[in-house]
């Protein structure tokens, strides 16, 4: 086997793949390492049957019982998917509270599949909604927007809600070169008119006319359910600052060919491009058997197939890296049978997604004193560990809708995103904010999500309801399928130093090396930002349903155990919050694992440089979403790609 390239990259994600595509285009020798399985779409399978089964999103199989020992939660029951870890053999441990009989509370650790996206090549990617927002300008530089601002910071007890904030090391119009790149190279739909974001680069890096549509596929005609939030999005812009019209939201699923991967749209039986094909729920919620969602395997890493210099290892799970005087010298793996190998590169990217990665190079510093002295001089290895603030509304709208012919979101805005809003209302930092047309689309998504819990078991949401029987169960079916529409939002999480990553001190995984320990809390203006854009997101459904069913109460309770009345005699129900309420928030990440190795210009005050490389190697670089500062507005994985692609342009004038 070959043992030497220019570039071996840890991870075929977002942060990787970008990189190995620009580097073999250029005629570099790399080789992608990559811990899960290739999973291929339909058109690269003899027989054209895909290797997705549909169910990556949650798992039905058999049960298994958690036997991790010193977890609060060992004993319980869980259901693993394929497509990710068993937690058995690999958990993530995070601390959160373990309630006593007498109603007290103490710190306790619990073992959980939060902290992971997917692992197969293509990493989240392959799972993802696919929702592609650009940062704004305000994103990367919210010190400087904070330091400026007229206005104080609501939710800041102990006033330290912006000592951890820093901007990042490159500006956005530095930034937006490579953002479009991304949009091109991935193959993405939607509208950039209204967005706040300014768009300036046109295809193959040609100066833009201004904003238009030109960066983008064109998107599909909204899922009829949809009118609601476009109306509810039109009177919330109309009522805030700068009267923010909503916009058809970038989505990571082509809807016309895509000449950059090779990708083509079905063929209807007139021999036209079928672009309707993509209208499914199944591509955003699941693993995509068609092709047609752009992760980064059929996207970026899939074209580079038969090229003499692109190496691709599945399966493969890297344990650590060895150093010489400041330069990772090998990369140390188990290869698919259990062997160990190492492999050599004149430079060395990871990107197994942040908890990984942060998790890698300590596990590395484990084996190298002098290794972890480099790679953590700052100190801040693992700290400003960040995640997104999240949550949303859910109301039950009037009439029922196919939801089965949706992709994820339909409609978003940049309403409460702007400098004015957040002054406006004390805020740190703004928030996208879209509909997920796509949520409960087919009857089995009901069972995931209705009292969803960490370990994401099929049923657990039903174990404890008593009215979840026979015809209680039947009519809850019957009120709630294709009548269910939320709105969520994303935004910045405030930096904190203590939140962050360590090694476990006593769970091990399979392979007897410490498992990634989480420790993380919400801060009080986290806590005020997600009740006032979950608010904003409840208005948005106030205000649609409004619009055209001006007597319709979607904010009333009803009952399962009465029998679902199909004239709407019990109105709707309306509920809406962010995610420090739910079960395990300490736990929760929506998969934007993010920061634990921040960029920045000073070497004392983060792990990396500007170009993504630590700051005591001279050849290793990080790439994942662990670069980031702050975590930014929106969903992170665009951001995470035109970054890769800034830091490849990088590396090729370096080899």
């Amino acid at each position: 086997m070959i043992d030497k390239f220019d570039v071996v990259i840890i991870g075929s994600g977002a942060g990787g793949a970008p990189i190995a595509r620009q580097l073999v285009e250029k005629g570099k020798s790399v080789l992608v390492l990559e811990k899960g399985p290739l999973l291929r779409p339909s058109y690269q399978v003899p027989g054209e049957r895909s290797d997705f089964r549909r169910d990556e999103v949650y798992a039905s199989g058999t049960e298994k019982i958690l036997r991790v020992p010193g977890v609060a939660n060992v004993g319980e029951s869980y259901y693993s998917s394929h497509a990710e870890p068993d937690i058995n053999d690999e958990p993530h441990v995070y601390r959160g509270v373990k309630k006593l009989p007498d109603g007290s509370e103490v710190p306790a650790d619990y073992a959980t599949i939060e902290g992971y996206t997917a692992q197969l090549v293509g990493g989240g990617t392959q799972l993802y909604g696919g929702v592609s927002l650009r940062f704004t300008p305000t994103d990367l530089r919210l010190k400087s927007f904070n330091a400026g601002r007229r206005t104080p910071l609501q939710d800041d007890p102990n006033g330290d809600a912006l000592a951890g904030v820093r901007d990042w090391p490159v500006t956005y119009d530095e930034l937006e070169p490579y953002y479009a790149l991304a949009e091109e190279l991935v193959g993405i739909n939607g509208q950039t008119k209204n967005q706040v974001k300014p768009f300036r680069t046109g295809p193959g890096g040609t100066p833009g006319p201004g904003p238009s549509d030109y960066c983008y596929q064109r998107p599909l005609d909204p899922n009829p359910i949809s009118a609601f939030a476009h109306a509810g999005m039109v009177a919330l812009g109309q009522r805030l600052p700068g009267n923010i019209e909503p916009y058809r939201p970038p989505l990571a699923v082509i809807t016309e060919d895509h000449a950059p991967s090779g990708r083509r749209l079905p063929r209807a039986k007139n021999g036209q491009p079928d672009r309707e094909a993509a209208k499914t729920s199944y591509v955003n919620r699941y693993g995509d058997p068609l092709g047609l969602k752009s992760n980064t395997w059929v996207s970026l890493l899939s074209p580079l197939e038969g090229n003499p210099n692109f190496t691709l290892r599945p399966n493969c799970v890297v344990t650590h890296l060895t150093s010489t005087e400041g330069r990772v010298s090998r990369v140390h793996y188990f290869d698919p049978g259990g062997v160990r190998r190492t492999v050599e590169g004149k430079l060395v990217v990871v990107a197994c997604s942040a908890v990984e990665s942060v998790r890698l190079l300590m596990l590395s510093g484990q084996e190298d004193p002098a290794f972890a002295t480099r790679i953590n001089s700052s100190g801040l290895l693992g700290r400003y560990f960040l995640t997104h603030c999240f949550g949303g509304a859910r109301a039950l709208v009037p009439g029922r809708y196919d939801k089965s012919k949706a992709l994820d979101a339909d409609w978003a805005t940049d309403c409460c995103g702007t400098d004015e809003f957040l002054e406006a209302n004390g805020l740190w930092a703004g928030a996208a904010i879209y509909n997920n047309t796509s949520d409960q689309a087919l009857p089995l998504s009901l069972f995931r999500t209705h009292g969803s819990t960490d370990l994401d078991t099929l049923w657990k949401g039903f174990m404890y309801k008593p009215q979840m029987r026979a015809n209680g169960f039947i009519n809850f079916l019957d009120y709630e399928f294709g009548r269910g529409l939320s709105v969520s939002f994303m935004a910045n999480q405030v930096p904190q130093r203590d939140n962050r990553v360590e090694l476990h001190p006593t769970v091990k995984d399979k392979w007897g090396r410490p498992v990634a320990y989480v420790l993380k809390t919400w801060h009080p203006h986290d806590v005020y930002l997600m009740k006032l854009m979950a608010d904003q997101c409840a208005e948005i459904l106030r205000l649609g349903v409004a619009s055209s069913h001006p007597t319709y109460d979607i904010a009333s309770d009803y009952d399962l155990n009465r029998k679902y009345d199909r004239n709407n005699e019990y109105g709707g129900s309306l509920g809406s919050g962010g995610v420090y309420q739910a079960e395990n928030a300490l736990a929760r990440m929506a998969n934007h694992i993010l920061g634990g190795a921040r960029f920045g210009t000073d070497p004392t005050d983060s792990v990396l440089d500007p170009n993504c490389r630590a700051w005591e190697f001279d050849n290793l670089y990080v790439t994942d979403g662990s670069f980031m500062p702050t975590s930014g507005g929106a969903n992170p994985t665009l951001t995470i790609q035109a970054n890769a692609l800034r830091v490849a342009a990088h590396l090729l004038k370096r080899l």
